[in-house]
């Protein structure tokens, strides 16, 4: 098969879908790659890097887009890539499509096969795909919150370990899972007095093992939110509900009971964000302000730190990729099937039901539509 990987061109974005070490398993196995020039930089891996291991390195996205079957990337596709999509090609690469309904249309009418990262399950129901970005993104949470609160980027101007005679930041952690427990995880090692919000008990009882009593949990409510909300001075949202529309756990008239000046980071904003008045930012254009609060609403946290990312996220693609590209769309569904939740558009329709049901569009199961 051949196997093509496009430069990222959402903004910001500078992660590479597949690493001269993915090249190299694929070449060995008989594949072609094709990789787009300078698709690597931003993760400091050099076109020579990926010569070296057999791929061909392509001039521009259209000849990547043209020539292979297979289109391996790391955000969801732009406008002018999904153009280029066509029946018969399989596209593998996060999509987050519950918010986005025009992406999820454009993305049928192209007639490709589109498997998300986010929505591939492992045989205990878990999220193989999305957990390293989670586990990113969560550390990134608390650290691009902690310098937020800083008085010259518009934040209450507190230190979130505090210093002795003065005491810490309250950080307050909505959802337990990879993303919350990585965003308390560095909350804590920063000093912080941190309370972890989350509906499974089961959950919250993993949770205190973990933190071993450095961090506080609660059972989370609509009351229990805001009753916290005029003590804390960092809110991270790290709420998931597999591929549909995040739910709205802080309104915005609930921003009234917060101090001035706090700090909202939205990890959950490519799945349409956990804050009612949360709306996409860049890295390059990070906060706005809503009634005296600021947020945090960067939709590709991870691609601030690529290097790291890049490598975390191909490490638990390739097996992935080495079976999409051995097996095919269908094959390799047949073989694994928590694929099967990840195909998410296939023969011109909806095939994930989460996203069908966010997008208002009837939903189809794939298993007959795979080819």
């Amino acid at each position: 098969m051949k196997i093509g990987v496009p430069s990222e061109i959402k903004a910001d974005e500078y992660r590479v879908a597949l690493t001269p070490i993915g090249v190299r398993e694929l070449v060995e196995r008989g594949h072609e790659v094709v990789i787009q020039t300078g698709a690597g930089e931003g993760s400091a891996i050099p076109d020579g890097a990926y010569r070296e291991q057999g791929a061909r390195v392509a001039a521009n996205a259209a000849e990547v887009f043209g020539e292979c079957e297979l289109i391996l990337g790391v955000k969801e596709p732009q406008p002018k890539e999904v153009a280029m999509l066509r029946e018969g090609q399989t596209l593998f690469t996060y999509l987050h499509l519950a918010p986005v309904p025009e992406l999820a249309r454009g993305l049928a009418d192209s007639g490709a096969t589109c498997i998300a990262y986010e929505t591939v399950e492992d045989k205990h129901g878990k999220l193989p795909l999305l957990a390293p970005m989670s586990e990113i993104a969560g550390k990134l949470a608390t650290q691009s919150g902690a310098f937020m609160l800083e008085s010259p980027l518009g934040g209450r101007g507190l230190l979130l370990g505090g210093v002795p005679g003065v005491s810490a930041a309250n950080v307050m952690v909505i959802g337990g899972g990879v993303v919350g427990m990585n965003a308390a995880i560095i909350a804590i090692g920063m000093q912080a007095d941190v309370f972890v919000f989350d509906r499974s008990i089961e959950r919250l009882r993993e949770l205190e093992v973990i933190f071993d009593g450095r961090a506080s949990t609660v059972y989370s409510s609509t009351l229990s939110i805001e009753q916290m909300l005029p003590f804390v001075d960092l809110v991270i949202g790290a709420v998931l509900v597999h591929g549909a529309r995040a739910p709205h756990v802080i309104k915005r008239e609930q921003l009234a009971l917060m101090k001035p000046g706090a700090v909202l980071v939205d990890v959950a904003i490519d799945q349409g964000g956990c804050f009612e008045t949360s709306r996409p930012t860049t890295h390059s254009d990070p906060t706005f302000e809503v009634d005296g609060i600021l947020h945090y609403c960067v939709a590709n946290m991870p691609g601030a730190v690529p290097i790291t990312s890049t490598f975390a996220l191909t490490n638990a693609t390739l097996p992935y990729v080495i079976e999409l590209a051995d097996h095919g769309p269908k094959g390799a569904v047949e073989r694994d099937p928590g694929l099967l939740p990840g195909v998410n558009i296939a023969s011109g329709t909806v095939t994930n039901q989460p996203v069908a049901e966010a997008i208002g569009e009837p939903f189809v199961s794939p298993i007959a539509l795979l080819r």
